[in-house]
């Protein structure tokens, strides 16, 4: 050592006594918290909580309590967002089964958590994880970080569309109704049409047929249903952003797809219902036209027609199960597949067709867990549909086959369009309809969550061998 230098001895390693400590998880629930299962429990109680509000004698018109079945298929379509009815909804509940109704409306277009998050931050109090968790799952974004804050503001959104949609409703109807009559159907009118929820509450007994040729109010409420069917995500990105190249890859296939099938389905029914006078057949072309582009748009997640689907063409009614079956966007109020997992199905099957090694849109690849997703996705909610289309087969034999078709579409895809299959389905057939809705509003956002791809920890692979197919 050198003048100067500090000796330093350290114990030698294996003279060290470790040191140990445990580590709590807080796992309270997380696990539950964390499943997209919980999901279809809450949309479950909701609809339960809305059965029992619709049972009380003064929610309905006449004595006595109405049935169990009418009472919840009501109030699943409701909070399911779907507005299937087997009772006529002006005549036949009173006003407060009318603010039972679209109270669920409401909720269920925006999903509970959100709602539920939005009222704690009014009072002052925080979200816990476990909460965030089943937000996150309920509006299909992939983070944890601000939701409560994105819960607020989605919420804002939503009421603010409404509340413009309403007013401008409000000066419609003060033409047609008295003032306090006004002020209700736009109210109903503008939860109905932006949560997509097909419900109408019109005194005419012809329903929203009767504003057939109401240009101004078929078009305040076709706007209204697209800002519904796009998502809050995608509204943003357009607001916010006001530049294509500078949108999100899913804001750009959200728009291409939307517009796409609006302008599809406005000229499919202009052809194909054109000349049926039970339809559209007897009015001038302008009127048509006007027609064909709102059945276009609300009648692939809304419902809300100006037409008799009992008297449309076979082939209107094969088109729309199709256009019922794709939907809105994902995180929207509209039900389907969705028109990103129907887009990206088609462009796979190009790609394959094409001998393409990848999945290409719009300059970006499409990553292969999520177009492998996208066919699942596909495949069970085509399958759910069809067990349903089974199961109302062996149940109501007395209906034709082609009313269970579109009834069990129109269902899955929280539509609510109708050929009249729903008011003369026996009780087990209003519940096979009913499971179906509860479906079609959770099961896509719940089979694409849980598809993620986990890496598996094997050690060795099969050989492979061709199989031949085709």
């Amino acid at each position: 050592m050198l003048p100067g230098d500090k000796l330093i001895k350290k114990p030698r390693v294996r003279d060290l006594s470790p040191t140990t400590f445990e580590v709590l998880e807080r796992r309270v629930s997380s696990r539950a918290f964390s499943s997209p299962v919980i999901i279809v429990f809450v949309f479950v109680i909701l609809a339960m909580l809305g059965t029992i509000l619709l049972m009380t004698p003064f929610a309905h018109h006449g004595d006595g309590l109405p049935p169990l079945s009418v009472a919840f298929f009501t109030a699943t379509s409701a909070v399911t967002v779907t507005g299937l009815v087997v009772v006529d909804t002006a005549s036949y509940w009173t006003n407060f089964g009318h603010g039972v109704i679209l109270t669920l409306i409401f909720v269920g277009g925006l999903g509970f958590m959100t709602v539920a998050a939005f009222m704690v931050t009014v009072l002052g109090q925080r979200v816990t994880i476990s909460q965030r968790l089943l937000i996150r799952e309920t509006i299909s974004r992939d983070q944890i970080g601000g939701l409560q804050r994105l819960s607020v503001s989605i919420v804002l959104t939503a009421v603010g569309i409404q509340i413009v949609v309403f007013l401008f409703l409000m000066g419609r109807f003060l033409f047609i109704y008295n003032p306090q009559e006004s002020a209700f159907q736009a109210i109903a009118m503008s939860i109905s049409s932006f949560n997509n929820a097909g419900f109408i509450f019109f005194p005419e007994t012809q329903g929203f047929a009767a504003y057939q040729n109401d240009f101004y109010l078929l078009g305040v409420l076709s706007i209204s249903i697209i800002l519904g069917t796009l998502s809050y995500w995608v509204v943003s990105d357009i607001f916010s952003k006001r530049n294509f190249h500078l949108y999100s890859l899913v804001t750009k296939i959200v728009m291409f797809m939307t517009l796409s099938l609006i302008v599809i389905a406005t000229l499919f029914i202009f052809i194909s219902e054109g000349s049926n006078p039970q339809t559209i057949g007897d009015l001038p072309i302008v009127n048509k036209l006007m027609v064909s582009l709102f059945e276009g748009i609300s009648g692939r997640t809304a419902g809300i027609t100006t037409i008799d689907y009992s008297n449309a063409n076979p082939v209107t009614d094969v088109f729309m199960t199709l256009m019922m079956f794709i939907g809105g966007a994902t995180g929207s109020v509209a039900g389907g597949i969705k028109v990103s997992t129907f887009f990206i199905i088609i462009i796979a099957i190009i790609a394959i067709i094409r001998e393409k090694h990848h999945v290409t849109a719009f300059g970006r690849k499409i990553n292969d867990d999520t177009v492998k997703r996208s066919f699942a996705i596909f495949i069970v909610c085509l399958s759910l549909v069809f067990a349903c289309i089974f199961l109302l087969a062996i149940t109501n034999s007395h209906i034709l086959a082609r009313d269970l078709v579109f009834e069990s579409f129109s269902a899955f895809g929280t539509v609510g369009l109708s050929t009249g299959a729903s008011e003369n389905l026996n009780v087990l057939g209003r519940i096979i309809i009913a499971v179906t809705m509860l479906v079609g509003r959770v099961g896509p956002l719940i089979v694409g969550l849980k598809m993620v791809s986990v890496k598996e920890s094997v050690t060795f692979k099969y050989p492979s061998e061709t199989v031949t197919i085709g």
